[in-house]
């Protein structure tokens, strides 16, 4: 799955605690910290998922990398 993510974008899938068997992600751009889930996701593979779309924003023009 890492591979499909484009330089410089990391993402950081990882399991929570509470909800058990969910999962959060984090989207680093050349290592800093950009973006974090805000909710838990039931599967990894969702949790993914969600995260390149959070990518794929980030990476439009004009877009901050951030939320507003």
């Amino acid at each position: 799955m890492a591979d499909a993510v484009p330089h410089p974008y990391s993402i950081e899938v990882s399991p929570l605690t509470k909800p058990e068997g969910h999962f959060q992600w984090a989207i680093r751009r050349s290592g800093k910290l950009i973006e974090r889930s805000d909710r838990p996701h039931r599967s990894e593979a969702r949790a993914f998922e969600s995260a390149m779309e959070a990518v794929e924003r980030a990476m439009k023009p004009g877009a901050d990398g951030g939320r507003r």
